[in-house]
């Protein structure tokens, strides 16, 4: 075991860079529960691992081949119109063979595509840290004003057609902002870190918030304890980090769930 790691200042920036990942993700993840778009966390960071691993064999930055791959699916979901999980099914078939492909023929690419899947969350430093504070930033400016129209667009689903609104507006911004998440996500958190953070706070929110603004609360609540509690596991006994995060973060949702 390796416990007096967590003290060690090299892991400060990695843990930072995570936490604020672990609050925001599981927002935006009831969001898309409500949407029953869910499975955009694993489409859209199917793509962002693609165009990072792409990114990479030209020489661009991880982060930045990322988030061109997660934005180029998320504006084209939004400007066709398409609803649903069956757009994200589509995006997990693209970004996987395209992972596959340029991993199958970039130098390196089979080591770079695993630790993608896998992540590389304790080589994350100020790009990512900054890339994450970006986001929560983005996400405390633009929620409070798309979450109304969200939920307005869900339970009236008429209203926007029959008043002739713009709605192609906000449904863009969200789509775009949780692009920019799952990019953010991929690159510091792998595929499944950030899946998991989208889905599994989301689904036991809702399991048991008696509102809408607890279930936004306990979402973020449990992503956070999650996520801490998977980062001290991980590097206290020397395991990767996006296994034992999803480990933590299925035993955390399944207590939470069965107290419904």
């Amino acid at each position: 075991m390796t416990w007096d790691l967590l003290t060690d200042p090299v892991f400060r920036l990695p843990f930072l860079a995570g936490l604020l990942l672990a609050g925001v993700l599981p927002v935006l993840g009831v969001l898309l529960m409500l949407r029953d778009e869910w499975l955009a966390a694993l489409g859209l960071a199917h793509l962002a691992a693609a165009g990072a691993l792409l990114g990479i064999a030209l020489g661009i930055p991880a982060l930045f081949g990322a988030g061109l791959g997660a934005c180029a699916g998320g504006m084209a979901k939004s400007l066709t119109g398409i609803r649903g999980n069956g757009a994200y099914a589509f995006m997990i078939l693209i970004g996987w063979s395209g992972l596959m492909l340029v991993a199958a023929n970039a130098p390196g690419g089979e080591a770079l595509g695993y630790a993608l899947i896998d992540g590389q969350l304790y080589f994350a430093g100020w790009p990512e840290l900054t890339a994450a504070l970006l986001l929560v930033l983005a996400a405390a400016i633009a929620l409070p004003r798309l979450m109304p129209r969200l939920l307005h667009a869900r339970f009236f689903p008429q209203h926007e057609g029959a008043n002739r609104l713009p709605a192609w507006r906000w449904h863009l911004g969200f789509d775009l902002l949780v692009a920019l998440g799952l990019a953010v996500a991929t690159a510091t958190l792998g595929v499944m870190g950030a899946f998991v953070l989208i889905l599994l706070p989301a689904w036991a929110a809702f399991r048991v918030a008696p509102s809408w603004g607890w279930t936004l609360g306990i979402s973020a609540l449990l992503g956070i304890t999650a996520y801490g509690g998977a980062f001290v596991l991980a590097l206290g006994l020397d395991q990767p980090f996006g296994p034992i995060l999803v480990v933590v973060c299925l035993g955390l949702g399944g207590l939470v769930g069965r107290s419904a």
